[in-house]
């Protein structure tokens, strides 16, 4: 046990890393990422225009799959572990945990845990979407929660929305898991949904639960302060025969939306995607004053466009990506000479940096300070269990 005036230094490990977000929230808990790794040069190369480089923090750019023992790290506390969620999310095609070819690297990550043996963190923290719950009936959450459960972990799920922080409707679910026994998880966390009660057929497979402070309320406002201001000659505006296309895609209830936006008083803004309803692509328009989730740049349907409407006017142009950094809890993100698609990309795919703080503060350090108070010997962590 530290010493009251030796505070005591987290370190974690940052698995499918990305462009670091989850690094940016941890850090601003006080946490030390001293590890990351992530398959794509490219998003590496935008860590470290951000972090740099230093002798305290290693980044492997290599398949986790085929990292060996000794590149895995050691004396780490947490593993975070943002991994894939094409297979899991609604937007993708679904195949899940076991038959997905993106998704299933969640099985590189056990198998990594597994190899560091007893030197593997006490705690671990999974995010992905909350779809995860659903897919395969749950059978795909179940079978990773016993997964890890066989690693001597006992698991704890919870959702969290990136809209109680940033104006942008990105839901998470996130796995807590540790190893050891803690006394203070004595009351359901009340950020524990009910519809996610019924998946397990097993309810010893959640076998903790830390109360944590209730976060901040949902934003139903407040995008307009997060976007930038474009010159009215900037070519980034759509022309008048694409936002002509634009309002003539609309269904009757857009339209109406649209007309009651556009004839306001004030000037607003509102956030766009285009869908295919029965076999027609439209756009529509959300009702609040939120951005919907960012996703990444592949598909036209995937990007977000931003309408600004009031007084009579129209300007229509894509969300740019330094919106994308901002709506990420990122703004001073550097991105200038980064290819656009590769900022989208790399935002897109990363968990919301507020979200990591917030859930670093009130769960995750505070668990790892009662472990260190009341550690008791977990017999159950020197299992071994490799994924097949």
């Amino acid at each position: 046990m530290m010493a009251e005036d030796s505070p005591r230094a987290w370190r974690a490990a940052e698995f499918f890393a990305g462009i670091g977000l989850a690094r940016l929230g941890m850090s601003k808990a006080g946490i030390d990422v001293v590890w990351s790794n992530d398959i794509a040069p490219t998003k590496h190369a935008m860590f470290e225009r951000n972090f740099g480089t230093s002798e305290d923090h290693t980044f492997l750019v290599e398949d986790l799959g085929k990292l060996s023992r000794e590149q895995l790290p050691e004396n780490t506390d947490i593993a975070w572990a943002s991994f894939p969620c094409t297979d899991l999310s609604v937007a993708g095609g679904r195949a899940g945990l076991h038959r997905g070819i993106a998704s299933s690297t969640f099985w590189h990550f056990i198998k990594a845990l597994s190899k560091l043996g007893s030197a593997r963190p006490p705690v671990i923290a999974l995010e992905n979407v909350t779809a995860f719950a659903t897919s395969h009936s749950g059978q795909d959450i179940a079978s990773a929660i016993r997964s890890l459960n066989g690693l001597g972990y006992s698991v704890d799920v919870l959702s969290i929305d990136a809209r109680r922080f940033v104006p942008q409707s990105r839901p998470r679910l996130f796995l807590i898991g540790t190893s050891a026994p803690v006394a203070t998880m004595t009351e359901p966390s009340p950020l524990r949904p009910d519809w996610l009660v019924p998946i397990f057929d097993d309810p010893a497979l959640v076998t903790h639960k830390m109360h944590v402070p209730e976060p901040p309320p949902l934003l139903t406002d407040g995008l307009v302060a997060y976007l930038e201001t474009l010159s009215e000659d900037d070519p980034r505006w759509w022309s008048t025969e694409r936002v002509d296309a634009f309002v003539g895609s609309l269904s009757d209830l857009q339209s109406e939306r649209f007309n009651t936006l556009r004839d306001g008083k004030t000037g607003t803004a509102r956030t766009a995607y285009r869908r295919m309803r029965q076999g027609t692509p439209r756009w529509e328009l959300r009702s609040d004053g939120i951005a919907g989730c960012l996703r990444t740049s592949s598909g036209g349907s995937s990007k977000q466009a931003v309408v600004f409407l009031g007084q009579g006017d129209v300007r229509i142009r894509w969300m740019t990506p330094r919106e994308y950094a901002s709506l990420m809890g990122a703004p001073e993100y550097p991105i200038d000479g980064v290819k656009e698609h590769h900022a989208y990309s790399g935002f897109g795919d990363a968990v919301c940096a507020p979200v990591v703080e917030w859930l670093s503060v009130n769960y995750l350090v505070p668990l790892l300070a009662s472990m260190e108070i009341d550690v008791i010997p977990d017999e159950a962590r020197q299992l071994e269990f490799v994924a097949s």
